[in-house]
């Protein structure tokens, strides 16, 4: 009977496991974001949590505890100082989870753990570009893109502050998901959140509405320097009509066009064809 079998065992003794463990933790909370398997980032969010629990209390015991668990004691001040006031008001839930794709290789799930409202917070900057995104959108359904280039969109400050007051079920500018996340984020943040967060939309639409001018800018740049000859084929590129063969193409500026033969190919059919003729 499987009493007292919990969690997982990541295929190692107990000692070097928590010592893997520990060690994960450990950097978590010097980096505050760090990038490992899946199953690890499980398991080390459920311990990253009990820690920082203990340094919300800030008494001899816990500071006890938390240095006998913690694998550099740099990291203590930063615990006892940082994290208790970042998450003073907050009654648990300090990390998050992002999944991050496969590892190549062993194809192993990869996922990016991280402290909530840290300065790289990734689920901060993802929500800042999809409702720099949305008021873009909303935008250019009322003016002319070339009009928002000349003036810019000013107004995303008010609008943030807007959705935050909005009730579940409310209509607004941003789709429901938008402003789900927005108010979770501001939630437990300061006053100076909404500003900072203004910044970043504002910037990330300035971005999206320089981005086709800079790349028409360079398509012109690159055909012009095309058409003049500048840039020589590389290897393995060709250009269209081309009649080289494989092994040219590959050998790059050192290919050698030789002329094609006019005569018949001789191919299997080719050859028993004309045999069977003779006969």
């Amino acid at each position: 009977m499987k009493h007292g079998v919990a969690f997982r065992k990541f295929s190692r003794s107990t000692s070097h496991r928590m010592l893997m463990l520990r060690n994960l933790v450990t950097s978590l909370f010097e980096h505050e974001q760090i990038k490992t398997t899946l199953p690890k980032a499980r398991d080390t969010a459920r311990l990253a949590e009990k820690i920082i629990t203990l340094g919300k209390k800030g008494d001899r015991s816990a500071h006890a505890r938390a240095s006998a668990f913690l694998l550099k004691p740099e990291v203590l001040p930063k615990l006892f100082g940082t994290f208790a006031s970042r998450y003073a008001e907050r009654s648990g839930g300090y990390t998050r989870i992002h999944k991050f794709g496969n590892r190549p290789g062993d194809n192993a799930p990869v996922a990016i753990l991280e402290l909530v409202d840290n300065p790289k917070d990734l689920r901060w900057e993802i929500t800042s570009r999809a409702i720099g995104r949305e008021v873009l959108q909303e935008k250019l359904r009322a003016e002319k893109p070339l009009n928002l280039i000349k003036t810019g969109v000013h107004s995303t400050q008010n609008i943030i502050e807007s959705e935050k007051k909005l009730e579940f079920g409310q209509n607004g500018l941003l789709r429901p998901k938008t402003r789900w996340n927005l108010q979770k984020m501001l939630r437990f943040r300061n006053q100076d959140a909404v500003s900072q967060l203004s910044r970043n939309v504002g910037n990330y639409i300035d971005h999206l509405m320089a981005t086709p001018i800079a790349m028409k800018t360079l398509h012109d740049r690159e055909r012009r320097k095309t058409a003049a000859g500048e840039f020589a084929l590389r290897a393995g590129q060709t250009a269209p009509g081309d009649p080289r063969s494989v092994l040219d193409l590959s050998q790059g500026r050192l290919g050698i066009q030789r002329p094609r033969p006019t005569g018949p190919v001789l191919s299997a059919s080719y050859i028993f064809g004309r045999k069977t003729k003779g006969r």
